[in-house]
């Protein structure tokens, strides 16, 4: 049986090796789209979290609303993401990803997860099991506790 400590280290292995992996593939796909980081962050935001006002943008990305401004302008001018009035308060903006945007995140995240493929094939096949109950606990796991931090924001 593994003391804590082994496992921790275990387990910041398998995140350095993910996340290199990861990150390395998402910093091609950024470069090949022209966008910046800030703004394909933009992009994940409304993938993952939906509609949302440009006020929520810029708290977000911690950055000043003229900064958003900026940057949303770029999107809508690249057909990625829509801008229309916040049907509550005429002044402010909402914006969400277009047809264009969602394609683009969605081709985005295939690309991303691609090698994931290759990583599975690799594994024994009477390894499966224990490696597929381990990712469903820590997947457990790691929601759990990014449920009760969000309970203790609210």
């Amino acid at each position: 049986m593994y003391t804590s400590a082994q496992l921790v280290k275990i387990t910041r292995q398998w995140m350095d090796a993910v996340m290199h992996r990861s990150m390395r593939d998402w910093s091609h796909f950024v470069k090949a789209t022209d966008l910046s980081m800030p703004q394909f962050s933009i992009l994940m935001q409304l993938h993952y979290q939906g509609e949302c006002g440009m006020s929520d943008v810029s708290e977000r990305m911690d950055i000043s609303a003229a900064a958003a401004s900026q940057l949303v302008e770029k999107l809508v001018i690249s057909k990625l993401i829509e801008r229309a009035e916040d049907p509550n308060d005429r002044r402010a903006k909402q914006i969400k990803l277009s047809p264009k945007g969602k394609e683009m995140i969605v081709n985005g995240i295939e690309e991303r997860y691609r090698w994931v493929e290759d990583m599975v094939d690799g594994i024994h096949v009477e390894d499966r099991q224990k490696v597929g109950d381990a990712l469903t606990i820590l997947t457990e796991v790691a929601k759990s506790i990014r449920d009760a931090g969000q309970k203790h924001k609210a």
